[in-house]
């Protein structure tokens, strides 16, 4: 945290899909908790870029394949953005945190 009381977007959204901050100094479990979570969903959105790159480089997908592809590069992007949006704002960027 940045040490001025303010929110931090966290890595997850509640059960209804809302978006989830945490007030606190940072160093609490749940802050713990959820640098280990973004650091998962990141290490997750590398290896899925690198199956994309191995399945692109296929000579042909079925419709399937490439949906499945595009709704978990489009998952990925998300909880990688979420991240970014997170960490800018504890660093003082300007950031947009509606996840």
């Amino acid at each position: 945290m940045s040490g001025r009381g303010e929110p931090r977007l966290l890595p997850w959204v509640s059960p209804e899909g809302k978006t989830c901050f945490l007030l606190g100094d940072g160093k609490g479990f749940v802050s713990r908790m959820a640098d280990r979570v973004e650091a998962v969903q990141l290490e997750m959105a590398d290896g899925l870029v690198a199956h994309a790159d191995g399945m692109l480089g296929e000579a042909r997908l079925s419709e399937g394949e490439l949906r499945f592809l595009a709704r978990n590069l489009t998952r990925a992007l998300r909880d990688v953005r979420r991240v970014a949006v997170s960490r800018g704002a504890r660093l003082g960027g300007a950031g947009d945190a509606s996840g």
